[in-house]
């Protein structure tokens, strides 16, 4: 069994490093153009040759996000980005449009080409199409199913990768092509600027009724565009079976603890699938304990099925702190995050081990003044942690009931 790598989002600094410290293989990030999450901290050029750096000491690939869709007026600016990214020394390119896609071969060669789930390949046809043009990967549709995906690695050239997400937030629309957000924000969704209305709650009015809403409520709820969120994480055995080279996990919006915490549990089922092992449960835990709405196992089965309650996210920990540094003893500095107190129960995460659950007995201020708790947003603490741990573990606090 071949191992895939793992392919974590960086929407930042912080985020990079946390997708790095808990076992990405590669990761994905945007510069401040071209890229489909606007709203992300992104990087400047200097920051993108600084991550690419960080990264390739620490072993991991950078793919970099050039997939909006440009308009005329950028394509002046499309060569002298092209440019950085490869003097930057990024591995990949992740492209969408096939403009881009041929100045990528001229500006950038010495940088993969890998085709966006944008393009919405659902065949083998189209990935071969594409192959014959120069990608080195595609990232298939979201909505291709698992049969379909087995089929297409078995009439495409072994030196094509493919590549499909795993996890995260999944979009109503075919392959993200979605022109709602357009219409009713002015924000378009296709050049990183989504308003996600999908998430809105929704009422019916009839024609000769104006001004009188109607809830849509029966067998259902309001949140008629609603998507659930995708979890393959017990069924990665099945994706590296089908021929799978990249397993990637959506999110470079999302907090650094996001990062974190889904890239250290799907590392863990990684490695325990080419392993032959079974995943033990806690790694199955790990994702309720991240911000996510009901999860599904998306398009790989048949149909994942819409949410309709309504658009909240949930999880079952809020994050405290994260260490700044640690001795031998478990003597601990730590970033205060969120506020806790003497007495109350929290977990431990780190890269290494299953999360330890331990309650808090010890805390004090950066100068080591004794406290009964951590109002934040207080920054600097000491505490003792039940082992020592590395600079980035995280303390969380578990929320009432669980």
């Amino acid at each position: 069994m071949v191992k895939p790598e793992l392919l974590a989002p960086a929407g930042d600094r912080e985020r990079l490093e946390m997708a790095l410290h808990y076992g990405a293989d590669a990761v994905y990030l945007a510069g401040r153009e071209f890229g489909l999450r606007a709203a992300a901290g992104n990087f400047t050029d200097e920051e993108l040759a600084e991550a690419v750096s960080l990264a390739h000491a620490q072993g991991a690939k950078v793919h970099v996000t050039c997939n909006t869709l440009p308009r005329e007026e950028e394509l002046s600016r499309l060569p002298r980005f092209l440019e950085i990214v490869q003097a930057a020394g990024a591995d990949a390119l992740i492209i969408a449009d096939l403009g881009v896609f041929a100045a990528a071969k001229k500006y950038a060669p010495r940088v993969a080409r890998h085709v966006s789930t944008q393009l919405g390949v659902l065949n083998s046809a189209a990935a071969n199409a594409l192959y014959g043009m120069g990608a080195a990967r595609v990232v298939l549709a979201r909505e291709t199913p698992l049969d379909d995906i087995r089929a297409i690695r078995a009439a495409t050239p072994p030196e094509l990768e493919l590549e499909v997400f795993v996890h995260g937030a999944m979009c109503v629309s075919f392959s993200g092509r979605c022109l709602l957000s357009n219409y009713l924000a002015g924000r378009d969704s296709n050049r990183g600027e989504c308003a996600q209305p999908c998430r809105w709650k929704y009422h019916l009015v009839e024609e000769k009724r104006p001004g009188q809403y109607f809830e849509i409520t029966e067998d259902g709820g309001t949140h008629i565009l609603n998507s659930r969120d995708l979890c393959m994480i017990e069924h990665i055995p099945e994706l590296i079976d089908a021929g799978i080279a990249s397993l990637k996990i959506e999110g470079r919006m999302k907090s650094a603890y996001y990062a974190a915490a889904v890239t250290n549990a799907y590392r863990h089922a990684v490695d325990c699938a080419a392993a032959g092992q079974p995943l033990p449960r806690v790694w199955v835990d790990e994702l309720n304990k991240v911000s996510h709405r009901p999860y599904c196992t998306g398009f790989y089965y048949g149909r994942p099925g819409e949410y309709y309650a309504d658009a909240t996210y949930f999880s079952d920990t809020d994050v405290c702190a994260v260490v700044e540094s640690c001795d031998e003893a478990g003597n601990a500095m730590l970033t205060q995050r969120n506020k806790f107190s003497l007495g109350d129960e929290v977990e431990l995460l780190t890269p290494e081990r299953e999360p330890a659950r331990f309650p808090v007995t010890v805390l004090t201020d950066g100068e080591g003044t004794p406290l009964e708790s951590a109002p934040h947003p207080m920054m600097a603490l000491r505490m003792k942690l039940p082992f020592a741990c590395g600079r980035l573990a995280i303390l969380r606090k578990l929320k009432s009931g669980d």
